[in-house]
């Protein structure tokens, strides 16, 4: 019998072993439990190379929530992800093979969609019974995408909504020059002016033109504004010099002072 290898993330640790446990009682169930994003990330890559990888993964939706008013933390000072949704999209880009499934003590569409959209393949609610949770963990595995029949027209409509704002944005980017372009991501990785001219060999003064053309292209007054329309277009940010470029340039630049 293929045996099934469960990590349940949760913070609130009661709830965790009794999940844990019900889940072990069945015959061709391993489960381990986390109680924090980071610590379910060392488990993920222990059993990688340990041999013994998990095939799905359980995820509290407020995981790293804080007292009600607050907001939840995203990351711990390390980069380890530390609340639900920012976990599943973090598992997904490293551990593609792991099947993810949220747990929610409430229906939200919006972050249901956000969870989708994150790389999950399910959203349950925590008070479901167990054959309903492990015919979803079973569903997982074969591909299938589950959600609950209240949540599917609203989950649609935040998919649909944001696909039309997504589709906007790649229209208003596509404007944009390959120069305004490279600009754009520069901004995305959240470089300053002197850095993007630094780096794109270009005068401050001209990296203020091209930023200026952006903000008019994308319709937007901000540079928050145009890297959040950036990223729903999925403009990724510049990726970072090597360090030998890095040196180099800054010799050229040593020597451009020097008189030949």
């Amino acid at each position: 019998m293929a045996r099934i290898r469960v990590l349940v993330v949760d913070d609130h640790r009661i709830f965790a072993e009794s999940l844990a446990a019900a889940l072990a009682a069945e015959p061709d169930v391993d489960v381990a439990a986390a109680g924090s994003g980071p610590a379910a990330v060392r488990c993920l890559e222990r059993g990688a190379a340990e041999g013994r990888r998990f095939d799905v993964l359980l995820v509290d939706a407020e995981l790293g929530a804080g007292p009600p008013g607050t907001a939840p933390a995203r990351a711990t000072p390390d980069g380890g992800a530390v609340d639900g949704i920012s976990l599943v999209a973090g598992v997904r880009r490293a551990h593609p093979a792991v099947r993810t499934v949220v747990l929610a003590e409430r229906d939200d569409p919006h972050r249901a969609a956000l969870a989708l959209q994150s790389g999950a393949s399910g959203w349950v609610a925590k008070d479901c019974s167990l054959q309903r949770l492990l015919a979803v963990v079973r569903g997982v595995l074969r591909d299938e995408t589950h959600l609950p029949p209240a949540l599917l027209t609203g989950v649609l409509r935040e998919l649909t909504a944001a696909r039309k704002h997504r589709t906007d944005g790649e229209r208003l980017v596509e404007s944009l020059t390959p120069r305004e372009r490279e600009v754009l991501r520069c901004m995305v990785a959240g470089l300053g002016r002197k850095a993007v001219a630094e780096r794109l060999f270009l005068s401050p003064h001209t990296v203020r033109t091209h930023m200026q053309n952006v903000l008019g292209k994308l319709g937007v007054h901000s540079t928050l504004a145009a890297v959040a329309l950036a990223r729903r277009a999925g403009v990724g940010p510049a990726e970072p010099l090597p360090a030998v470029s890095a040196v180099l340039a800054g010799d050229v630049v040593e020597r451009g002072g020097q008189p030949a």
